[in-house]
């Protein structure tokens, strides 16, 4: 998922949203429903564990030498799911970047849509105490910790074992049950935005890639990229900032970052040391090497559509080396940049006039996520996540402006590139499913009168028919998808299947 949640209050700024709950909607589910989602957790209990345990088993991080339809991970993981139909008794379709897996007559038609994503972001295996690409079930009790455990081959686990508990009650469907599992959520849309073009969808969708009670309104993903020339030359003899990077991608929230300061004495030193120290959560690791004072920053990663989950390291080290304005050199002026207009904090109140929010869907984030050494230049990579409120251009224009009011005041640093893209909010209005989700989720989790809520970045739900997210995290929980520490509870994998178990059985009956 690019999304990660921002719970909104203030649901009567979202009529649309309100309007399809249905208010004389049942209380309850229906009693074939929860005897269906009844059976699902009873009967498969450790077969959607052992599934997801073979799904995360495939490396299917994207890799731009080696495209989908020759990736021999993610034909492999397809290839599984074409062996798991076939065990459940469903239909299977493979279209390349998508495969559709379909319980109910293939010519039925109405159908409801289940939608998820096969591939996963990129891993540091460094920071995992097993394999990544295994799902570890020991290391800590009640979790099963795995890149893709979360987002999304937990999910897919379960909306099979879903539709297999009603195919074992032989439910009477109405509506055929097809899940989309697409191949390159995290890296391509343009694949899919093509098959959503050429084929058929269901009437109805669900997309298993945010969190409950329902997400019906999504950020926009942005970017803005900013390039630090080479300098004239390095200053002689006084401290400057040699060397400063981090980050991994620009969808998390980086939890590592290092700097090199030349020329850094006793003193200097101990006044970093000191800012460090102040920094609850932080760990630095201080050392006299490569000729000047190297500092390494760990932090807490994060999905970068809710940057509050994490602790930036990029940021705070950068805090850290506040206690001085640096030579121009092309890090030190990164530094400075950091400081000046982005902080500690994500919401760009800093960035000129860029900082807003909306009613609905929140504020607007603005969190640095990596730093990519372009020859002597390094560039930084900072993650928008807007909601409406703002149009794109004007939103650009203010972010252009910001950048020449600092650049007028360093006219030393020419900045050599400079890259905004700004992604459109989407908000779903039409989703008569509604009443239905809400009820479930209110049913299997005891939480009363559930409303729908925002997410800070975009899932497939923009491209299908009728579409809003269901799960799978619950709010007020940290979603860990995208994080060095990605893992889906026991707990969590269980109420999930009861709880898409039931939705089905109710929108297909």
């Amino acid at each position: 998922m690019k999304t990660r949640h921002i719970l909104a209050s203030l649901l009567l700024a979202f009529a649309g949203a309100a309007a399809c709950a249905a208010p004389n909607a049942p209380a309850v589910p229906g009693e074939a429903a929860v005897k269906a989602a009844k059976h699902a957790v009873t009967a498969y209990r450790d077969d959607v564990v052992d599934t997801l345990a073979k799904l995360v088993s495939y490396n299917t991080v994207a890799d731009k030498d080696l495209p989908v339809e020759r990736n021999p991970q993610h034909i492999g993981f397809k290839n599984f799911l074409k062996s798991e139909a076939a065990r459940l008794g469903f239909d299977f379709a493979d279209h390349g970047h998508v495969v559709v897996i379909g319980l109910g007559a293939p010519d039925a038609q109405e159908r409801v849509g289940m939608i998820a994503h096969g591939d996963v972001q990129p891993v540091d295996p460094s920071k995992w105490k097993k394999s990544p690409f295994e799902l570890d079930r020991s290391s800590e009790p009640g979790k099963l910790l795995a890149r893709g455990a979360e987002d999304d081959k937990g999910p897919i686990a379960t909306a099979l074992y879903a539709m297999k508990s009603l195919k074992d009650l032989q439910l009477p469907l109405s509506k055929r049950i097809e899940l989309y599992v697409y191949m390159a959520e995290e890296s391509d849309w343009e694949p899919l935005v093509a098959f959503v073009k050429s084929h058929p969808l269901p009437q109805l969708n669900i997309t298993l890639d945010a969190e409950y009670p329902a997400v019906t309104a999504e950020k926009g993903y942005g970017t803005l990229a900013v390039t630090f020339p080479p300098a004239a030359a390095a200053p002689q003899g006084e401290p400057y900032v040699a060397r400063f990077g981090g980050g991994f991608f620009g969808s998390q929230i980086p939890e590592d970052a290092q700097a090199l300061v030349a020329n850094a004495g006793p003193a200097l030193e101990a006044q970093l040391r000191q800012r460090a120290a102040k920094q609850a959560g932080m760990h630095y690791i201080f050392e006299r090497k490569d000729g000047g004072l190297a500092i390494s920053a760990k932090g807490v990663s994060a999905h970068s559509s809710k940057p509050e989950d994490g602790l930036n390291a990029i940021s705070m080290l950068a805090d850290v080396l506040a206690v001085r304005t640096w030579p121009d050199t092309p890090s030190g002026a990164m530094v400075n940049f950091l400081n000046e207009m982005v902080g500690t904090g994500y919401f760009g109140e800093k960035f000129g006039s860029i900082a807003y929010r909306d009613a609905f869907m929140g504020p607007m984030t603005f969190a640095p996520t990596v730093i990519r050494q372009q020859g002597e230049s390094p560039e930084l990579s900072i993650n928008i996540r807007r909601p409406q409120g703002k149009t794109a251009q004007q939103l650009s224009n203010e972010i252009n402006a910001a950048l020449a009011q600092w650049q007028g005041a360093h006219a030393s640093v020419q900045l050599a590139d400079v890259k905004v893209q700004i992604g459109d909010p989407w908000i779903q209005r039409d989703a008569p499913q509604l009443p239905v989700l809400m009820k479930v989720f209110s049913y299997f989790t005891g939480v009363k009168e559930p409303k729908p809520v925002a997410v800070g970045g975009g899932t497939n739900s923009r491209l299908f028919p009728r579409a809003v997210s269901f799960g799978p995290a619950m709010p007020h929980t940290v979603y860990t998808g995208h994080s060095e520490h990605e893992f889906i509870t026991l707990k969590q994998l269980f109420l999930n299947l009861e709880m898409y178990t039931a939705v089905l059985a109710e929108l297909a009956q």
